[in-house]
């Protein structure tokens, strides 16, 4: 079928010697189920059957390593017996997932991309303007390189902190103080990624315009694609020969990948180097991904 995006993808990548599959995890390979998050189904089948025919797979999201293994950890290693390959914190550390001792997994990382004094500096000068400007409800949400130590929030008062520990149970520290605190605690460690949650009332809005309600800081240049690249040229595989799925415009990494597979409603600018299609749902990847195991088994 000339017109079949994933046929074109096929002839003409060298998918079936050099490929790999990137998924992104939210809104494109999980669903929710009786109130919890999973790995949808039909997606694991199709990524296992993937890497039995080995081609790799590969995870490339937001979410900080420790939550992926205390989450998704024990199902995303039911996908293959080998190290899952994975880039985290919008491209800011790439690493595998491994079996630990007993039924647990590990993280190991392969590289990391910090971010620089003078970024943070910035963003700390944003945080001290909107502080005295009367700006209550903000968050700084920071992760450091040690993957161990999981996610970190910081709020100016103590009150913030509270419902920040009620929010965010996923935390491993939330704390509060004036902003010098929080300038020495990112200073004495590598961090690789910050998160600025800012709620600004109406009546303040226009002076602090220029400020975004979210942003998350990495080193510039630094996304989800580029650690896609680094995570192809660390374990070999040709990123334009390769399958990229996501479902926001943070997932970047599409543009790279041979074929770029959208999930969900949004159409997004990233279109893949070969073909570009878009599935309805996690489910619709997961039948997609059945497909390409089919299809694109090695000749």
């Amino acid at each position: 079928m000339h017109d079949d995006p994933l046929a074109i993808f096929l002839a003409r990548s060298a998918f079936r010697e050099a490929g790999a599959v990137i998924t992104d995890l939210d809104g494109t390979a999980l669903d929710e189920w009786e109130g919890r998050i999973r790995v949808h189904p039909e997606v694991e089948f199709g990524l296992k059957r993937l890497a039995e025919l080995g081609r790799p797979v590969a995870i490339n999201t937001l979410r900080f390593p420790l939550n992926v293994v205390r989450t998704f950890g024990r199902a995303w290693s039911s996908i293959t017996d080998e190290p899952l390959p994975f880039v985290s914190l919008n491209g800011a550390q790439t690493g595998l997932l491994l079996p630990g001792p007993g039924d647990t997994v590990v993280f190991d990382e392969l590289d990391a991309v910090p971010v620089t004094p003078a970024e943070v500096a910035e963003v700390l000068e944003g945080v001290e303007g909107l502080v005295a400007g009367g700006v209550e409800e903000l968050l700084v949400f920071f992760y450091g390189r040690d993957w161990q130590l999981g996610e970190r929030i910081w709020a100016p008062g103590e009150a913030g902190a509270e419902a920040a520990r009620d929010r965010y149970r996923s935390a491993s520290e939330v704390f509060h103080g004036p902003v010098e605190a929080l300038r020495r605690r990112l200073a004495a460690e590598e961090v690789l990624m910050i998160f600025l949650l800012v709620s600004i009332p109406e009546d303040k809005r226009m002076a602090y315009q220029h400020a975004r309600p979210s942003s998350f800081v990495t080193h510039r240049g630094v996304d989800k694609l580029d650690g896609a690249r680094r995570l192809a040229d660390r374990l070999g595989f040709s990123l334009p020969d390769s399958v990229g799925c996501g479902d926001t415009p943070m997932d970047a990494f599409l543009a790279g990948c041979g074929l770029a597979v959208q999930v969900g409603p949004q159409a997004l600018e990233h279109k893949g180097v070969h073909a570009t299609l878009r599935v309805p749902d996690p489910a619709g990847l997961g039948a997609l991904l059945r497909r390409l195991s089919a299809e694109g088994g090695a000749s």
